[in-house]
């Protein structure tokens, strides 16, 4: 059977020795269907009975527990204030929202803070005698005029000493009290004190974007709400953009990512970018919290059925990221699916409600994607969560082999005989080594396996024979390395490749910098090119097997005594060992022989095959474990 492409799979031994016939698959997409099955054993594309928007429990909005400090702080503030209070406080989106315009928020007063937040009780009134909480107003007023009057240079210098504070909670409430009231002053921890200076960032983050924006993403930056957001106004000057992009990273790469999305609702002929900034997840990884506080930040989880046509998985989870204003690692599938075919599978987005999911229906559709089955659930899926995938194929150009006279429609039925009584060898497809690139998937998966972090970039960002925008920024790293200079050149819609290289910008071309590059792919993305090797190195070893000792089964065999298990991924099968007289007395058939993925702490065979594995990985430079 062949393809639409030069590309042959090399395995080339099979279970059953009929003649066959030779045809044409995915001709269009359309030829090719496939309906993923889960773990029910349903086929994902049918409706579910849930409501559309059935939510297993209400959850409380995931964005009011920060450190202990400064949810004291927030709680003083919500308890005194009113709505208006709260979203200044704030100062960015917690959901979907995207960053209010300026004729949406409260004005900003001359002294930085906001209408609302004069008509709250002044938490630093509280906390700080009337000498002391006014020396403090002048200090920061006088820092604003001279930033203001443009003619004298502020340095770090000018400082103001708040006094000593003996209780700890009471300092770390002062604190983020400063930091949100003034944002263009940092404060600093002095033997039981504290020290309030200029904050030179917002300074310098003024000569990029306005200063109500600057003084929106400190306040937002120094709440550290999880899960939040934060986005910049739209911006249509790409290189604006990118100086932007290059400030935060370099000041706070460590605590927030930044990514540029079309502004939803955004004119497809004239889209406008934003930047939308959020705080990695690992900044709160090791923070203590109570279960409580476990519990009620709770993230939000959406299953739905996605359906695809002529459309690279990858391709469709980066253009759902962008509209949903969520990153492609938010997503979550069982499996991957054929670009060139009409797929459903089942999918789960984190932190995005049914209802936004529902709202970009229309706009999804213009890239040949539909989602429907859309319900909360509580976790996210993982790969090989599936019982398996249905395929509707048909088959065109029929003909014979070269040299056979016999009739054409008696081969085709033989053929199909054989394969619904004898079964045939599920070899991996060409779709999972990358069908006709100079570049196989299983290539950088081996260079991954192998920590050739360099090598596995390089591979990645090979171009194809093609003078198109994507392979001229291709060829033009490879001749330069030059990240920044290839980003200009990469098409905004190749979003796993402007990530990598975005990466390769801040890390640099090392060892250690291409390490982080790959880690701005998601997990699911990065096992791929894993798996793609296992994937190449099982179809070589079924072949050698078939080869060696045909339909028998043989001692050093293995087989599955569970044939109620995955196809796949069986954990839970009972896998044993033929024994001699096991072969002798015909005790198995070979649909129960299996073979390893390779992996971790994994039984190979005991004969031929097992030997076979050993040295195919030792040429590649691996070893078993």
């Amino acid at each position: 059977m062949e393809e639409d492409t030069d590309f042959r799979i090399s395995s080339s031994c099979f279970i059953t020795d009929h003649i066959g016939f030779r045809g044409t698959i995915k001709s269009s997409p359309s030829d090719f269907v496939v309906i993923e099955i889960d773990e029910q054993g349903q086929l994902v594309n049918k409706a579910t009975d849930e409501p559309i928007y059935k939510i297993c429990k209400v959850l409380p909005e995931p964005n009011n527990f920060a450190k202990k400090t400064k949810l004291d702080l927030q709680n003083l503030f919500f308890e005194e204030g009113s709505n208006q209070g709260i979203s200044t406080l704030v100062g960015c989106s917690d959901d979907d929202r995207n960053h209010q315009s300026g004729s949406e928020k409260e004005a900003i007063i001359n002294d930085g803070t906001s209408r609302g937040e004069e008509e709250k009780v002044d938490i630093l009134g509280s906390l700080l005698d009337e000498k002391t909480n006014e020396l403090l107003n002048h200090f920061a007023c006088d820092i604003k005029e001279k930033w203001n009057s443009k003619t004298e240079q502020i340095d770090s210098s000018p400082e103001f000493f708040l006094g000593t504070i003996i209780d700890k909670n009471q300092r770390a409430i002062l604190h983020s009290a400063i930091r949100q009231k003034f944002p263009f002053l940092i404060t600093i921890g002095k033997n039981s004190g504290i020290v309030v200076k200029p904050n030179l960032e917002y300074k310098e983050l003024c000569h990029l974007v306005s200063e109500e924006e600057a003084f929106d993403f400190f306040k937002y930056l120094d709440a550290k709400k999880e899960n939040s957001k934060f986005t910049f106004k739209p911006d249509m000057n790409k290189d604006h953009r990118k100086a932007v992009h290059h400030f935060v990273n370099k000041k706070f790469g460590n605590l927030v990512e930044t990514k540029s999305f079309p502004e939803p609702n955004y004119n497809a002929g004239n889209p406008h970018i934003v930047i939308t900034v959020r705080f990695r997840e690992k900044a709160h990884k090791h923070r203590k919290r109570s279960l409580l506080e476990c519990q009620e930040t709770k993230v939000i989880y959406t299953a739905f059925t996605l359906r695809k046509e002529n459309l690279e998985m990858f391709e469709a989870v980066g253009f759902l990221a962008i509209k949903l204003g969520v990153i492609p690692s938010d997503f979550s599938y069982a499996g991957l699916k054929d670009k060139k075919a009409i797929t459903y599978q089942a999918m789960v987005v984190r932190k995005v409600t049914p209802e936004r999911l529902k709202s970009i229906e229309k706009e999804i559709e213009k890239k040949r994607m539909n989602v429907f089955n859309i319900r909360s659930v509580d976790d996210s899926l993982r790969l090989g969560q599936l019982k398996g995938n249905h395929f509707d194929i048909v088959i065109r150009n029929l003909k014979n082999h070269v040299n056979d006279s016999a009739d054409l429609r008696e081969r085709t039925l033989e053929a199909i005989e054989n394969v619904k009584n004898k079964g045939f060898v599920n070899y991996y497809g060409p779709q999972r080594f990358g069908m006709g690139r100079k570049v196989h998937t299983d290539q950088i998966g081996l260079a991954l396996l192998k920590s050739e972090m360099v090598k596995a970039v390089k591979l990645f960002l090979t171009p194809e024979d093609l003078d198109d925008p994507v392979n001229r920024a291709k060829k033009y790293f490879l001749q330069t390395e030059d990240a920044k200079g290839t980003l200009s050149l990469m098409p905004e819609f190749r979003v796993r490749e402007r990530a990598l290289l975005e990466s390769l910008h801040r890390f640099g071309m090392t060892e250690e910098g291409c390490i982080h590059a790959w880690f701005s792919f998601p997990h699911s993305m990065r096992i791929f090119y894993i798996h793609a090797y296992s994937s190449k190195v099982w179809n070589e070893a079924v072949s050698y097997r078939l080869s060696t000792y045909g339909s028998r089964v043989v001692k050093g065999d293995l087989v599955c005594l569970d044939e109620d298990g995955d196809d796949e991924h069986f954990p839970s099968r009972k896998v044993h060992l033929v024994t001699e007289e096991e072969e002798s007395a015909h005790t198995y058939t070979i649909h129960q022989v299996v073979l390893p993925v390779l992996g971790y702490n994994i039984q190979y065979p005991k004969n031929k095959v097992g030997q076979w594995y050993q040295e195919i990985l030792g040429r590649d430079g691996l070893q078993t474990f």
